[in-house]
């Protein structure tokens, strides 16, 4: 039996703080990691806690009292961001979470599908574009895996903005140029299947 076809959506979340749990996600964004960037999800959320670092708050430019007031519940947007993950892989398909330092956006993506929903349709895995980054260009030190230290030709044209929604679309594009330079330097062994 083949194993499913990947489908990677870039994931980019804010937060009031280091730690889901203690702290609350902000806003979560979201977009398949194809040239078009047009399936999109967007998110803005309530606090699940009274607890915020306010520099960490700062950086999203949300109004934490809109956020309170106006914000999605957080159930119902998991529960909305599961749906729309499973909708764009399709049938067959495994929804692969992308993320720019996943360590930390993936936390509280994870930590939030599973206290709200009790399991993460992208299962207990992430992609770390860093990581991939490092890999594919045979780099030997982590910290020229910085977007300071990006080789220009990967980066986005796109500004960071910290808006969910526009640092990953800004993230798929430097996904697809590093992915694809992945596939290029990769020498599969006879008869491997590259899907």
């Amino acid at each position: 039996m083949d194993a499913p076809a990947d489908v990677f959506i870039s994931i980019d979340v804010e937060a009031d703080g280091p730690v889901p749990g203690d702290f609350s996600m902000s806003s979560l964004g979201a977009v398949v990691a194809e040239p078009a960037l047009d399936r999109t999800f967007y998110r803005e959320l309530k606090p699940i806690t009274d607890r915020f670092v306010p520099e960490a708050a700062a950086v999203s430019k949300l109004d934490r009292a809109k956020l309170k007031a106006e914000g999605a519940d957080p159930a119902t947007a998991m529960r909305e961001f599961a749906e729309w993950a499973n909708a764009a892989a399709g049938r067959g398909r495994r929804p692969v979470a992308v993320c720019f330092n996943a360590t930390f956006d993936w936390q509280f993506v994870n930590w939030y599908f599973h206290h709200f929903l009790g399991k993460n349709p992208f299962g207990i895995s992430g992609l770390d574009i860093k990581a991939l980054y490092m890999g594919a260009l045979g780099l030997p030190r982590w910290g020229q895996t910085s977007k300071r230290n990006f080789d220009r030709t990967f980066l986005s044209g796109r500004p960071h903005s910290h808006n969910a929604l526009d640092d990953a679309k800004e993230q798929a594009e430097i996904f697809l140029k590093v992915y694809l330079r992945a596939l290029q330097n990769w020498k599969a062994p006879k008869g491997a299947d590259p899907r």
